[in-house]
C-alpha cells in the first residue's frame, strides 16, 4: 500500500484556527467515584456537547471552510449513518450550500430527523457499503455535488484532531489518551496530536468486539473490511480507509476490543453517575478502561466521548 500524505500537527493547529469560532470548545469532566473505582484519573472530553451532538462537526466544518476557499461548490454530498451526515448538513446550511446525503435505511431515527432538520436531502439505501457508495455515485453524477468523505479525508482528519488538541491544552499532564474507532478519523487526528505534543503518551483506540475490523487490520498490516458487524455502537460500523489506516498504524499503540455488556455498563455509569447522555459508540473508550483496568491504573487518561445522539425511546431499553 502506497503511503498517502498524512496531516501533521501544523495542519491540525491551522484547522483549529480556521474553525474555532464555528465549533464549541467542549468541556472536560471528571468523576471522583469512577476514578476511585478504577484506580485511575479519567478526563472526559465531552463531544456530546459539540454542535450536532458529536465531534463530526469539527471535521465537516474544516472541510467546508477549505472547499469554499478553493472551489466554492454549490452542493456537497456524503454517505453516513448519522453524525457525519448531520454535521455536513449543518455546516453546508450555514455556508448556504446544498447538501445531499445517502443514509442506510436502518439509520437511527434521531439521526435521520437531525439531518432533515438541518436541510439536507436524504436518499435511503440498503445498509451495505456497496449500496451507499453506488447510490452516492449516482447522486454525484446527477447533481455535480462534491463528495465529502466521512473520515478518510485529509481535512476531515485534521478537523477531528482539534478535540484532542483542546483536551491536551486543558490537561497537558495526560499519560494516556483513548478514542473510539470506526472509520478512524477521530483516532487518526487524536493520534497525530497526542504523539506530536507528547511523544511518550500512550494512545489507544477502542472498538466493539463485534465490529473489530480496525483491530484485525492493524494486526494484519492491511485493511480488512468490516463485514456484517454486530454491535449497538452504530457509529463504529465502517472500515478504515488508507489515510486512517496509515495514521493509526504509525501513531497509535493498540486497539482494545470491548464487549457489548461493557459498552452498556459504561453508558449506564455515565448517565446515572455523571448525568451524561452518551450514545453507545461514544461509551466504547470508557468500556475499554473498565475491561482493561490494569492498563490504566494510576495513569491520567483522556477519554474522548464522541457523541450523544441517541433516540430517547431507546435509552430506557439500553439502560435497563
Amino acid at each position: 500500500m502506497k503511503n498517502p500524505k498524512l496531516p501533521t500537527l501544523t495542519d491540525i493547529l491551522e484547522a483549529h484556527q480556521r474553525i474555532k469560532d464555528i465549533i464549541n470548545c467542549t468541556p472536560v469532566h471528571t468523576s471522583r467515584s469512577l476514578n476511585h473505582a478504577l484506580q485511575s484519573q479519567l478526563f472526559f472530553k465531552c463531544e456530546n456537547f459539540q454542535r450536532v451532538g458529536a465531534f463530526k462537526f469539527r471535521g465537516a466544518s474544516n472541510k467546508l471552510e477549505r472547499l469554499i476557499t478553493e472551489i466554492r461548490p454549490d452542493i456537497v454530498a456524503t454517505h453516513s449513518s448519522g453524525n457525519h451526515a448531520a454535521a455536513l448538513a449543518l455546516a453546508a446550511k450555514e455556508k448556504h450550500l446544498g447538501c445531499q446525503v445517502v443514509m442506510p435505511e436502518n439509520s437511527p431515527p434521531v439521526k435521520i430527523e437531525a439531518v432533515r432538520g438541518y436541510g439536507a436531502e436524504i436518499t435511503f439505501c440498503k445498509p451495505t457499503l456497496v449500496a451507499r457508495e453506488t447510490t452516492l455515485k449516482e447522486i454525484v453524477e446527477k447533481t455535480h455535488a462534491v463528495f465529502v468523505h466521512p473520515y478518510n479525508d485529509f481535512d476531515i482528519i485534521a478537523g477531528q484532531g482539534t478535540a484532542a488538541l483542546e483536551l491536551l491544552e486543558e490537561v497537558p499532564e495526560l499519560n494516556c489518551i483513548i478514542a473510539p474507532v470506526g472509520g478512524g478519523g477521530l483516532l487518526s487526528g487524536t493520534s497525530i496530536v497526542a504523539r506530536s505534543l507528547k511523544p511518550g503518551i500512550q494512545i489507544f483506540g477502542a472498538e466493539p468486539a463485534g465490529a473489530d475490523d480496525a483491530f484485525r487490520s492493524i494486526k494484519a498490516g492491511k485493511i480488512i473490511p468490516s463485514i456484517n458487524p454486530n454491535t449497538i455502537a452504530d457509529g463504529l460500523l465502517t472500515s478504515l480507509g488508507d489515510l486512517t489506516f496509515n495514521c493509526i498504524t504509525r501513531y497509535a499503540d493498540d486497539i482494545l476490543r470491548v464487549s457489548e455488556t461493557s459498552i452498556l455498563e459504561a453508558m449506564k455509569y455515565l448517565y446515572e453517575r455523571m448525568k451524561l447522555v452518551i450514545e453507545p459508540s461514544g461509551c466504547v473508550p470508557l468500556a475499554a478502561v473498565m475491561e482493561y483496568p490494569q492498563k490504566f491504573k494510576s495513569l491520567k487518561t483522556g477519554i474522548i466521548l464522541s457523541g450523544g445522539n441517541i433516540d430517547f425511546s431507546s435509552l430506557s431499553s439500553f439502560l435497563g
